[in-house]
């Protein structure tokens, strides 16, 4: 149990969940500000795909193989 929550973590940290992370944190301060501009949102948009995106797909792959218990 230790090594997942260390795993857990350790993919927390990594650096495109940095990068999501504070996207979104600016994000809700600028959506509370109401100063959101239509090319912050583009970007936004656009890291937010491809992060959920690459998640997504490791455990498409392990359904496709049979492999995943979710």
């Amino acid at each position: 149990m230790n090594k997942t929550i260390s795993k857990r973590l350790g993919n927390l940290l990594s650096v495109k969940s940095l990068v999501t992370l504070t996207l979104t944190i600016v994000f809700a301060y600028m959506a509370v500000a109401q100063t959101i501009s239509q090319d912050f949102m583009t970007v936004y948009a656009v890291v937010i795909a491809f992060y959920f995106g690459t998640q997504s797909q490791p455990a498409q792959e392990k359904t496709e193989n049979g492999n995943g218990n979710s």
